[in-house]
Parts: structure tokens; C-alpha cells; sequence
């Protein structure tokens, strides 16, 4: 696979969903980028918050933008404040440095995109997009 379609998009949003709601997770929004930061695919649970498409984006766009997962950027942000401060200004403020933010690779490794769940807690939204990757036969990386 060198890129990530609509199909395969829907399939890792079905299975974060499938995983919330056998966890009993609060109502989810999550966002299906692909390698270039472009939207594939988005839904927003209903009873979910309003701005979690603008969290959820950020967490996976802030992903692709450092080339690690949002729980590596949260590290970051804990250890060089001012470096991810000047990172979220540089790409627009689209960089949520908490967990939630995974990256997306095809059975040969590459990089095909990343997924950003917002809705309960950073941990859950975390869980919840591993599911749907690897639910999908795709490979999660979350550091």
C-alpha cells in the first residue's frame, strides 16, 4: 500500500469505534489523515463535543508534522516547551501534544497516514486508535 483510501480509512474509523464502545468510551470524533496531512475520512460520534474534528486533527496532523506519535510529542512538550511551542506556531496550531495522535504504516512499513481520536480520556483515545489501525491489518506506531 502506498497510500491510504477511503475504504481503508472507514474500516480504521470502524474499528476505533467498535473498541469505544466495547470499552464504554465517552462519544468519539476521529480524524483519518493521509502521509500529506490531507483528510480521508472523519466522524463524530453522536453526544460529542464541539472543536474534537479541530483536537482530533491536530493530534494526528501534529503526528505527521514530527514524524512520531502524540504521546512522544507530549514527552517532548514536557521536556522542550519552547521547541514544541515554536513547532504548533509553525505549522498553524494544528499540533495537540497529547496522547491520541497515532501514525499509520502499511505492512511494509511505510508511512500511509495517521489517526486522531479525541473524546475521553488521552489514554483511551489513544487505545481506541490502535484498534482501528491494527483492526484495519495495518501497523500502529504511537512513539
Amino acid at each position: 500500500m502506498t497510500s491510504l483510501d477511503l475504504e481503508t480509512a472507514r474500516t480504521v474509523i470502524a474499528g476505533a469505534r467498535a473498541h469505544a464502545s466495547s470499552a464504554g468510551l465517552k462519544p468519539l470524533t476521529i480524524v483519518v489523515l493521509d502521509a500529506g496531512g490531507h483528510v480521508v475520512a472523519v466522524e463524530r460520534e453522536d453526544g460529542s463535543s464541539m472543536k474534537r474534528f479541530e483536537i482530533g486533527f491536530g493530534k494526528a496532523y501534529g503526528a505527521l508534522s514530527l514524524g512520531m506519535g502524540s504521546r512522544s510529542i507530549m514527552g517532548r512538550a514536557e521536556q522542550q516547551p519552547y521547541f514544541i511551542a515554536a513547532v504548533t506556531s509553525a505549522v498553524g496550531g494544528t499540533l495537540v501534544p497529547v496522547p491520541g495522535g497515532v501514525l499509520i504504516r502499511d505492512e511494509g512499513g511505510d508511512l500511509v497516514g495517521a489517526v486522531g481520536v479525541t473524546g475521553d480520556t488521552s489514554d483511551n483515545d489513544e487505545a481506541a486508535a490502535v484498534a482501528g489501525i491494527t483492526g484495519a491489518g495495518l501497523t500502529p506506531q504511537v512513539d
